[in-house]
């Protein structure tokens, strides 16, 4: 067996020890969940919702200890509540809607009037999920929710760096009868997850667009579908008739929530130069004013940063772009308190695209701000580089954040706010360039992106003899 040792991010300690799951281990709960997803598939979208709802029970009546876990985790607490209502309620929120995202009955052909089509939703039988550690629960279950409701059975495995909470889930699970050897949660770390890759008929990947390359690669060796959600480097664009204190608000919420370790976070800004100034003195005030939340929990809007190695990664970006002559306006340093690390808000000006804090994703709460003049500029700035997942404009109307909105490279597009997709989830989207393949995870594609579609093809009229196609005609 091999043991794995998880850090508290506020205390710095290396305190909860588990075992990684072993290959051999994925493959017998690989084939529990074969011989079960039939039965599963069998009880039809009513059937299961009933047994999702009590497994929703089961986790409100654990929510004690689903929250100390994640906020051992994590570090904070009132986002920690927010991620399990978010899953629970999106249990019932899948299970009312799914029955109609599925339509059913017979269409008559166009081009054959004879031929009649009708389409049979047919659930993939075991769906892995490898799920980040920045919103453990809620990322490990964002896809699993509507997978189960489809009919799939499904696995997760959980980040190696934020471990805890799979102790309550895996109680909650084990309380819902029916739902055992479905849902399975196995604890481990890059070898279990290629393990669960070789095993799953589709694998949903949530991280880094370096692992998720890898695991692109391996589901391609299997030919099985691979759900990516990648990295992002949001700009946002604020053009000069722009209200200027709610762009500041959304501009420092959207990089800054949960500590900017969310793949939806603002990290590059551009402003239209006649507001730039005035943009950069506000942003600059409301960074200033954020507090952490150490040595209270309860206090503060900025927790520690969850991954030590992410810590590195900020401080080398505000390093390099320092030495390429950008200014710290706030922030900047990566504090020690407690045994955990933390950064401030980071507000950034004279920065350029040669930096790798505008080119890199950085997840953390950092704002590099450049001026741009033209609102194509604007936009041609936005558009730079490899990543695609989101964007946001503001704009003085909501019909000019439209039209600049229009012109971006990237999935969703927040129009007089930022990271929206944070909060909101009915909205198909797609990732663009380096940020992700596959379905969205949100609105109607979010469920049935995990059926195969099968078509029945009938002939109400005689068929077509051989002679038909003779030669000649």
């Amino acid at each position: 067996m091999r043991q794995l040792t998880a850090r508290n991010p506020r205390t710095g300690a290396p305190d909860y020890r588990f075992v990684a799951t072993a290959p051999e281990v994925v493959a017998a709960a690989a084939a529990r969940a074969r011989r079960a997803q039939g039965d599963w598939a069998a009880l039809g979208f009513a059937g299961r919702a009933e047994i999702m709802a009590r497994f929703a029970r089961a986790m409100a009546a654990r929510r004690g200890a689903l929250h100390a876990a994640l906020e051992a985790d994590t570090g904070r607490r009132r986002i920690t509540e927010q991620e399990i209502d978010s899953v629970i309620g999106a249990i019932a929120g899948w299970t009312a809607i799914a029955p109609s995202l599925m339509p059913d009955g017979w269409t008559d052909g166009r081009a054959m009037p004879a031929v009649r089509h009708a389409p049979n939703w047919k659930p993939y039988q075991l769906v892995g999920v490898v799920s980040p550690w920045n919103f453990p629960l809620l990322l490990g279950m964002i896809d699993a929710v509507p997978a189960l409701t489809a009919g799939c059975a499904v696995i997760v495995k959980p980040s190696e760096v934020t471990p805890r909470f799979t102790e309550p889930l895996r109680e909650a699970i084990a309380a819902t009868p029916g739902l055992g050897d479905i849902l399975q949660v196995l604890s481990g770390d890059g070898e279990t997850g290629q393990a669960l890759i070789d095993q799953a008929d589709c694998i949903c990947f949530t991280g880094s667009v370096v692992t998720g390359r890898k695991v692109a690669s391996q589901a391609a060796g299997r030919l099985i579908p691979a759900f990516l959600e990648l990295g992002g480097k949001d700009p946002l664009i604020v053009l000069a008739d722009a209200d200027l204190e709610a762009a500041t608000d959304a501009a420092l919420r959207g990089s800054v929530l949960s500590t900017g370790q969310a793949c939806q976070s603002i990290e590059r800004i551009y402003v239209q130069r006649p507001l730039y100034a005035a943009f950069v003195a506000r942003l600059s005030e409301k960074a200033a004013a954020v507090e952490l939340n150490w040595p209270d929990i309860n206090a503060g809007e900025v927790g520690p940063i969850i991954f030590a190695r992410q810590a590195e990664i900020l401080a080398a970006q505000i390093e390099d772009a320092r030495l390429q002559g950008a200014r710290v306006l706030t922030g900047g340093e990566i504090e020690h308190h407690g045994g955990g690390l933390w950064l401030r808000p980071t507000v950034l000006v004279n920065v350029t695209h040669q930096m790798a804090v505008m080119r890199e994703e950085t997840f953390g709460p950092v704002l590099p701000v450049m001026a741009f003049d033209t609102v194509d500029e604007g936009v041609a700035l936005a558009n730079f580089g490899d990543y695609g997942l989101s964007a946001a404009v503001f704009a003085r109307t909501l019909e000019q954040a439209e039209a600049v909105g229009r012109r971006l490279d990237a999935g969703a597009i927040s129009l007089n706010d930022a990271a929206l997709t944070a909060v909101f989830y009915e909205a198909a989207k797609q990732s663009f360039k380096a940020s992700g393949i596959g379905p969205s995870r949100m609105g109607a594609d979010g469920l049935a992106r995990f059926f195969r579609r099968q078509a029945l093809i009938a002939n109400t009229g005689h068929p077509l003899p051989l002679s038909a196609f003779r030669e000649g005609g």
